[in-house]
């Protein structure tokens, strides 16, 4: 919103100059996220528990340990992540960009998806919500909208096309068909991110890294001279997820302000899977799908963890993992939380690399 309405003045004053770089709208969006939910945090927990009483239900067939530390911690903390990131989104994007407004759309589509789980849960105190069919048939339905909203705007043939890491100049052109390859990342990322939050500050630190890589290569992706030097595709316009990425990483430090063990809230599905999105939607924009898979490879070994576990019980009534997903898995082997939790970010951080060095390795 400053952009647009301060821009048009900065032929007249030049110190408005600084709100046509993205990078100085990036560090004021963080800035102001971190804000937003360091002002407003403390007030949004005490509401949330005003009005859970017995807070977010805990699993009884997790592990034991939970039962007891964890009882009673409200839910719903997603809520404050998102109020950081939409305030300073829409106070330092470039709000004629629709690239813009479609990460915004899936951010909040999946968030209400989430709010709507997490309330059935805590008002019928079950770790039950939403089923789960109908749960992803929502998601489904957003992220077809996110992606068609996305390919009209992106050309030819960006708009349809898969690029390939390591692969300087291959794009698969999957036509019409690229809207389920949209759907398909957008609804794996917001579930894997979902799977993955299950121990205080385990989901949002990686979701923070990730951000903050995604916020590099927006800004390479839309800038002409650096994705021609680095041999990616250039998306114009791309470069202004990074001020949007900015904003995640703030709300993501500011929330953790309050999840840092032990957590005086839980995100609940209304933080993971808006934020899974979220990261999903970018990398679609920016061309990084396959990327988003090595950079949040630590979403992706929870998830797998997940179906192999079922798989094989299915079909040989034996468990791979002692539980899954994967963190459980540890904790049960004895692993203190805040071990596996620490791990696991370093985890994220070399997988971070590995992700960003397909910039130049091609």
């Amino acid at each position: 919103m400053l952009y647009n309405f301060v821009t048009p003045f900065a032929d007249d004053f030049g110190v408005l100059n600084l709100f046509r770089y993205i990078t100085f709208r990036t560090g004021g969006a963080t800035i102001t996220s971190l804000l937003v939910c360091f002002l407003f945090g403390q007030r949004i927990i005490d509401w949330l528990r005003s009005k859970q009483h017995a807070g977010q239900p805990i699993r009884d067939d997790g592990p034991s340990s939970h039962l007891i530390a964890k009882q009673g911690t409200p839910t719903m903390g997603g809520f404050l992540i998102l109020l950081g990131v939409g305030s300073g989104s829409l106070l330092w994007c470039d709000l004629s960009n629709p690239y813009v407004w479609a990460v915004l759309m899936v951010t909040a589509g999946f968030g209400a998806i989430g709010f709507a789980d997490d309330y059935l849960k805590v008002s019928r105190h079950n770790v039950r919500g939403v089923p789960g069919r109908i749960k992803l048939i929502a998601e489904a339905a957003i992220a077809l909208a996110a992606t068609a909203w996305i390919m009209y705007f992106m050309p030819a043939p960006l708009s349809s096309g898969l690029a390939i890491p390591f692969l300087k100049t291959v794009l698969i052109n999957f036509g019409w068909f690229f809207l389920i390859v949209g759907v398909f990342v957008l609804v794996g990322a917001s579930n894997a991110v979902n799977l993955t939050d299950g121990l205080d500050g385990l989901a949002i630190v990686p979701v923070m890294i990730a951000a903050a890589s995604f916020a590099l290569i927006a800004y390479l992706v839309g800038n002409a001279v650096f994705s021609n030097y680095l041999q990616i595709h250039y998306v114009p316009g791309a470069g202004e997820l990074a001020v949007l990425c900015g904003a995640l990483v703030g709300a993501g430090l500011g929330f953790l302000w309050f999840n840092a063990p032990p957590a005086m809230v839980f995100m609940g599905d209304t933080g993971s899977l808006s934020l899974g999105g979220t990261l999903g939607a970018i990398s679609i924009v920016t061309k990084h799908e396959l990327v988003l898979a090595i950079i949040g490879g630590l979403f992706v070994l929870e998830t797998v963890s997940v179906i192999v576990q079922v798989a094989s019980f299915k079909m040989t009534g034996r468990r791979v993992f002692r539980m899954a997903p994967l963190h459980h898995h540890f904790e049960q082997k004895g692993w203190a939380e805040s071990t596996v939790v620490i791990r696991f970010w370093i985890i994220a951080v070399i997988l971070a690399l590995a992700g960003l060095a397909t910039l130049k390795l091609r």
